[in-house]
């Protein structure tokens, strides 16, 4: 009598369902990483070039 095969049958369940995307997630179209990687250099640059305009200016 093998009392631990429910409970890896649950776990193997777990693994399963962890790797899943929500239903309601599925349906949504999700940008590569990347590009998030992209955009938020970008936004740095942007605003460190906004707050530092006056000492840029200065340099030249």
């Amino acid at each position: 009598m093998n009392l631990n095969a429910p409970l890896k049958l649950s776990m193997e369940d777990n693994k399963k369902n962890l790797n899943k995307t929500p239903s309601k997630m599925a349906r949504l179209a999700w940008p590569k990483s990347k590009y998030g990687v992209y955009a938020a250099i970008i936004i740095i640059v942007v605003i460190n070039v906004l707050y530092y305009k006056d000492q840029l200016l200065s340099l030249l």
